[in-house]
């Protein structure tokens, strides 16, 4: 009877041994993170990625897996590489969405499978993300509206183009800066706010095009992210609309060099700015803690912040548009 007994409870140890090694990974074993931007082109996109490098680096034991797609509305693609990361059983998932609804159902399958994902810079209709880490867009839009009516001294016709629609993050900087504007000043008119330039730049230059041959009498523009801000600013120099009588002055959001360039030569009137680099580096700490069992915040704000001609050259104001992005992506 004492042999039988001692021979149940060898086998209820060898049991529990083997059970807690298919539930615990080895101490060896490097976590394979996901990180998947809208897009791959923009330099706002390069920063973030060397933020996750960066990140990832500091932490040790951590592999950074970074896909996206070519294009920032290329949804179908983006669903596609979700759904492969989700099929290889990465450990987790960094996410910035193209779309608040479409990527829902993949966002379930992932968590069907029990791969923790933290969503980033967009926001998406779907609660169950370890955290959302992001700028406040809607303070950031109601940012390029103050400075935009500032620099046209609180009266004038202005037009807002839109970005894409079901991106969340430039439709709350697009709804921060239109109810800035009515609630703050009512001597500016705003005579288009219905207008999308799409992903890519040139549709915006195009789509700014047009709306500087319809509407001859503008005097400001606002841009919610860095391709419409750039195909604008390329509009209004073929347009001859920058300085003299017929300046149009132009606020935009992010900044690549080539923005960089025009703020320092007056012909942008101001960038609304995110942290790039620490969205992401707070991100994927955000998911590997997580992954580590400790706490974590559900909604990390990365700030926002106004940079013009006059605060360019200050330390932590060209830390922003010169972020050492070529320290981390080598």
């Amino acid at each position: 009877m004492l042999r039988c007994a001692a021979r149940l409870l060898c086998a209820v140890i060898v049991v529990g041994i083997a059970a807690c090694s298919a539930s615990t990974p080895p101490a060896n074993k490097r976590l394979q993170i996901a990180v998947i931007p809208k897009g791959t082109t923009n330099e706002f996109w390069k920063a973030i990625h060397a933020g996750a490098v960066k990140a990832a680096t500091e932490r040790g034991g951590v592999d950074i897996i970074w896909k996206g797609p070519i294009r920032e509305d290329d949804r179908d693609e983006q669903i596609k590489i979700v759904e492969n990361f989700i099929s290889q059983g990465v450990d987790g998932i960094v996410l910035a969405p193209l779309d608040d609804q479409a990527l829902v159902p993949v966002l379930n399958d992932a968590k069907a499978r029990k791969i923790p994902v933290v969503i980033f810079d967009s926001g998406v209709k779907w609660n169950d993300y370890v955290s959302f880490v992001a700028t406040d867009n809607y303070k950031a839009g109601a940012l390029g509206a103050d400075r935009l009516a500032g620099a046209l001294g609180g009266k004038g016709d202005i037009i807002l183009l839109r970005y894409a629609e079901g991106s969340a993050s430039t439709m709350e900087r697009e709804s921060g800066f239109l109810d800035t504007i009515k609630k703050r000043y009512p001597d500016i008119n705003v005579l288009s706010s219905n207008r999308y330039a799409g992903a890519t730049v040139e549709p915006a230059y195009a789509a700014a095009e047009n709306l500087l041959s319809t509407f001859k009498n503008v005097q400001g523009m606002f841009t919610p992210n860095e391709s419409t801000t750039l195909g604008t600013l390329l509009a209004l120099r073929a347009a001859g609309r920058i300085g003299g009588r017929n300046e149009v002055k132009l606020v935009g959001f992010d900044a690549g060099d080539k923005l960089v360039e025009a703020l320092g030569r007056g012909e942008l009137y101001g960038l609304v700015l995110q942290n790039p680099m620490r969205m992401a580096e707070l991100a994927v700490n955000a998911l590997l803690d997580s992954v580590a069992g400790k706490p974590v915040d559900k909604r990390i704000d990365t700030g926002e912040y106004m940079i013009t001609r006059e605060n360019m050259k200050q330390p932590d104001m060209d830390a922003l548009l010169r972020p050492p992005v070529d320290k981390y992506l080598k």
